[in-house]
Parts: structure tokens; sequence; C-alpha cells
């Protein structure tokens, strides 16, 4: 968390130390009021990238004062139900997004691999083996503990030169106090910080619910995702009053926490904050002497982890729908061009819904009966009619050369949109013009209804 929390604010072009203490303050709250037990919250790329443009233009005070709103926000859609929209989120998206999340993990490691001294790449292959190999040993101690400490240990006695997380920036030596943002309180500093407080509330929910959503996966357990939702803003506003940058779930922290250490409960959550202050504050040149290639070792194994291998074997390939795969291929592009999943996410449950349209669209069938005594003929429409199905129904019946009385039995389909009612009364329209009669039976109940509400009330009046 630490180098990562370094890294954050200076993408946010702030002091190292207010992403830091974005990290401690965000867990340590999440800890207690979150919704997903073990899931780490703190300083994340999403926010700083969100956030940065206003620091830049008008100050860290409107930065402080936009996450402190971004909380708000983030408390009053959590309460309005905003948690519910994940069931919209299709399996082929969140798919996508575990998948561009370990690509992402995996390329904020690359830059730590560029133009180092030759000693850093066995001290990552030493990392990895440790990270693979110990496990089998033993699980009491966390892996990627001893992987860190024996590598620290190793470059230090050694006197090897490499990249250090002291390298990255100075480490706060005390603990945050917390105050007021210093900005004039009027409306037009709300009205400066308010575009980027509602983008940045988006975005740390989206991650973080996506993220609670993996880990009930995970780990077979639920999560109340409404009180995460809730949690996350009250971890904000915390963090805002004590001079943090804000933040969401970490994925990669979170990974390492439940997936590599084995943790399911809020301890782990609280701990990880209260040991960033503590290392920090009280460890600080200790570890200021970690190597940066022990904590790469740690992310590649992170990433290649949380990577779904099994989406993308040949076979799981052969059988799944091309649909399907689009919306993975999608999800996973977007997220990876823009290094933000909340862009990715929604880009790939845009085309999912275009897919389902489609695929849907195909279902409506119509086939006709005439009776023997040739008076009256039956159309039986079978399927799901909303915009995309019931558009060309009008082409499906014979008016000129029909019978004088029109049955249209709709008892194997639903009528699901305004759409749909529409060309009903179209229908019924051509006929009528004609000089024929229509008769619309087997209407389920909802459908009856939206018929009832709606028919005769959409043609132009004029």
């Amino acid at each position: 968390m630490i180098p990562e929390a370094i890294s954050f604010s200076i993408i946010a072009g702030v002091d190292p130390a207010l992403g830091l203490f974005a990290s401690f303050t965000m867990a340590v709250t999440i800890a207690i009021v979150g919704g997903r037990r073990a899931m780490i919250s703190a300083a994340t790329g999403a926010v700083a990238l969100v956030i940065a443009p206003l620091n830049r233009e008008h100050g860290l005070g409107y930065l402080i004062a936009a996450v402190i709103l971004a909380g708000v926000l983030q408390v009053v859609l959590g309460a309005l139900g905003v948690a519910k929209l994940m069931r919209f989120i299709p399996r082929s998206v969140m798919v996508g997004f575990v998948n561009a999340l370990a690509i992402l993990v995996f390329m904020t490691q690359v830059p730590e691999m560029r133009n180092v001294p030759w000693a850093v790449y066995p001290l990552i292959a030493g990392g990895l083996a440790l990270l693979v190999f110990f496990p089998k040993v033993t699980t009491v101690i966390p892996a990627p503990l001893v992987s860190i400490v024996i590598l620290t240990v190793v470059t230090v006695a050694a006197g090897i030169a490499v990249p250090t997380v002291g390298d990255k920036g100075a480490l706060p030596s005390s603990l945050p106090v917390p105050g007021l943002p210093d900005v004039p309180f009027t409306v037009d500093t709300l009205t400066t910080i308010a575009p980027y407080a509602f983008a940045m509330a988006l975005v740390g929910l989206m991650e973080s619910l996506m993220t609670a959503k993996l880990v009930d996966d995970i780990t077979d357990t639920p999560s109340n995702k409404t009180r995460e939702s809730i949690g996350q803003g009250i971890a904000n506003i915390v963090t805002g009053f004590f001079g943090g940058i804000g933040g969401c779930a970490m994925i990669g922290q979170t990974m390492i926490n439940v997936k590599v250490s084995g943790a399911r409960t809020r301890l782990s959550t609280f701990l990880a904050g209260a040991f960033l202050m503590v290392l920090c504050v009280v460890f600080g040149p200790v570890v200021s002497d970690i190597p940066m290639a022990a904590l790469v070792a740690v992310m590649i194994t992170v990433s290649f982890a949380t990577f779904d291998w099994h989406s993308i074997a040949p076979k799981t390939l052969k059988r799944m729908p091309a649909g399907e795969i689009t919306v993975m291929v999608i999800t996973v592009a977007a997220v990876v061009a823009t290094h933000n999943l909340a862009i990715g996410v929604v880009l790939g449950s845009i085309t999912a819904m275009v897919v389902f349209a489609k695929r849907v669209a195909h279902h409506a069938e119509v086939t006709a009966v005439t009776d023997p005594d040739g008076s009256t003929v039956v159309y039986r429409v079978t399927g799901e009619l909303f915009f995309a199905s019931s558009n060309d129904l009008v082409g499906r019946f014979e008016y000129a050369t029909d019978p004088k009385k029109v049955v249209i039995d709709l008892s194997a389909a639903h009528i699901w949109d305004a759409s749909s009612v529409a060309v009903l009364d179209a229908i019924e329209a051509k006929y009528a013009q004609r000089g024929k009669t229509v008769e619309i039976t087997g209407l389920n109940d909802p459908s009856a209804d939206l018929h009832g509400r709606l028919t005769g009330e959409l043609a132009d009046s004029n």
C-alpha cells in the first residue's frame, strides 16, 4: 500500500503524505462501517486521476473539499439503493473487469522493471520463487511478508544498490490531524467542486461494489452492498477532514489480503491501515529500505492469481456465445486503454444490453391459422415484444387478403414497452382502414395493464 499510495499522490499532484493519510483513514474507517469483511479501501489510482485536474487548476483546498462532498454523495447514493444496480452487470462484464484489473496491476509494475540495475531482476525472480514455494512449506506466515523481509535483509546486508520504497518519496513522521478544507464556503466553490466530486463518487462506488462482488465469489460469503456504499462515503468524509486525497476499494491489496493471505475479518482491514501508519511513523527508515523488487514480485503474483485463466481457455471460448466473448473483450480493452475501470464496466454493460436485445429480438415469431369457414384468421405471436422485436411486426400481417375478423393471440408473448403497444395500435389501424376488426387475446396481467393504459394514447393527435 505504501508505494502505491505515494504513486497515487504523485498522480494527484499532492504531497506523498496525503496519499498515505488517505490509505490509513480509509482502511481504518471502512473496517468499522463497511459492508464487505476483509476488503481493503485506500487511496486509488482511479480516484487520483479524477481529482488531479481539480488540484492543478484550483489547489489542494478544493481537492480536499471535493473528497468530502464525494463522500456525502456516496452516502446519499448508497441510501437511495445504488447498490441494487449491481444486478444489471452481467457475468461477462464481471469477468472482463477482473481480467482487466489483473492486466492493469501487472502494467503498473512494468515501469519498475525498466532502466533499473541488473540486480533488480534476480531479486524479482527470488521473490516470485518465495511466493510460489513458501506456501507449500507453511501458510501460518503470509508468503508476501516473508518475501519482503528476506529480500530487504539480503539487499541491506549485501549493500546492493537497487530502487527502494524511500526513493518514491518521504514518509510522514506524525499522525494526521483533523481540519476543515482551506476554501471559501460559497456557491462558487460548490459549483467548482461538484462535477469532480460526483465523478469521484461514481468511480469509487463502482470499483468498490465490483470488488465486493468479487470477494463475495472468492470467499463464498455475502456482503451488504448498501452498507458498503454508505461506508465508502463515510470513509471519504473522514479522510477529507484528515486531509487525505480520498479513495475506494483496492483490488490488488484486497486480493493479497483475501486470496493470498486468507484473511476473512474486519480486523484484517483495520490492521492494514493501522500497520501502514505504524510502519510510516515508527519504522519509516526501515520501510524506506524495502527494495521495490520485493513489492513488484508480490504484485506480479497478485496479477496472475487475479486473472481468470479459465475464461480464455480454448474449451471455454469454443462453448461461449460470440456475444459474451465480445462483451468481455470490449470491457478489457476499454479498461486497459483508459486505465479507468468505470469506463470499461459501463461500455461492457451497454454492449451486453445491445447483444441481449439483438438476441431476444429474434425470438418474436408470428404464425397464422385461418378458420375452415374462412371467416376468421388467428395470428399467434410468440416471444418478448419490445422496441427491437416489435418494430418489424407490422409487416408480418396480410392486411389485404385476410378475412373480416382478425384475432391476435398474445398468450405466448409479453409486452414490455410503449413501442410494442404503438405497433399493435398501428396493426389495428391498418385493418380498420380496410373495414376489418381486430381482437387481441391472451394478454397476461402485466401486458394487459400496460396495453390498457397506453393503447390509443400514443398516436399523434395532429
